[in-house]
Order: C-alpha cells, then structure tokens, then sequence
C-alpha cells in the first residue's frame, strides 16, 4: 500500500532517511532533524512532499519517495523532481519501490506534469537496473553542480549590481 505521510510519520521518515544516507556510505552527511522535516512537510509553506510504502501484513512503513516540485521552461509545465527513494533491505523485491514511482507518476498524469526525474549514484547498479526496468533512461549529457557550505557562503557574501534578489 502506498499513502501520503501524515505528521505522524515525521519519527519513521526520519529513520528512512538515516538508513538511505547510510546505504549511500555518508551517514554522517544526513543532518536533517525531524523538526526541519516536520516544518518542511506540514509547515505553512510544504516545499517538500512524502509517500510511504506500507507493508499490508504489519501495516509497517518499509519505504518512502521524498518529492518536491520543478519547473520546465520549455515545456511550461510543472515536473517531480524524487529526492529519495528508500526501500529497507528485507522489503527489497516486493514491488515497493515500483509502487512508490508508479505513484508519482499518476500525479505526474493527473496533474499533467511533463516529467518525473532523480538522480542515482553512479556506483549503485541495482538501482541503475532497477529505473531502466521501468524505462528510465540516463541524462549523460547533463552534469549536475552543487554549492554548499563553504561555498554557498562565500558566492553569497560576493557584492553584486544593481538591487538585490529577494
């Protein structure tokens, strides 16, 4: 079964998201608490949207897609962008990971959103097979960049012209 998480779930998806950062060998870069999760959920302004995978016997969550909305240019459309995809090791083969993308791609449809998207580390061939099962294909061409920490600081402490951005 898959269901949209409610507050409750912030304890379980918190967990998730601890066992996927782990998986992808950087435990300790996952530094989200559940407060952050809760406001960034079900705070006034949710900038990020969740789904479990529940399994039907135990009513446990074994899984979850963390989402959130982007924007094509060209296409003019809305799109999802999946940040998180986790499914726990001993729930592995039993389609939860399938139902989890299955069902953003019915909100893709219904809403008429042009594309689901995500990204995958380069070193994990399970999952590399497991999207091109689906007819995902691989964006080679593009190459993702990312600012953090020190760097984010630095770019954002630059003067610039004109007025500043909001």
């Amino acid at each position: 079964m898959i269901r949209a998480a409610t507050p409750a779930d912030i304890p379980v998806i918190h967990a998730l998201i601890q066992e996927l950062a782990a998986y992808e060998k950087a435990a300790d870069a996952a530094r989200a608490t559940p407060e952050q999760l809760h406001t960034a959920l079900f705070g006034p302004h949710p900038a990020v949207f969740a789904h479990l995978a529940v399994d039907d016997s135990t009513g446990e969550a074994v899984g979850c897609a963390l989402w959130f909305l982007t924007f094509s240019t060209w296409r003019g459309v809305h799109g999802i962008h999946l940040e998180d995809l986790y499914v726990r090791p001993a729930a592995r083969g039993g389609g939860h990971g399938r139902a989890l993308l299955a069902e953003l791609a019915r909100i893709c449809v219904r809403r008429r959103y042009a594309r689901l998207e995500w990204s995958v580390l380069d070193w994990n061939e399970p999952a590399i097979g497991f999207y091109r099962s689906l007819g995902a294909h691989a964006q080679d061409e593009w190459r993702a960049y990312r600012l953090t920490d020190a760097a984010l600081t630095a770019l954002a402490a630059r003067p610039t012209q004109g007025t500043p951005a909001p």
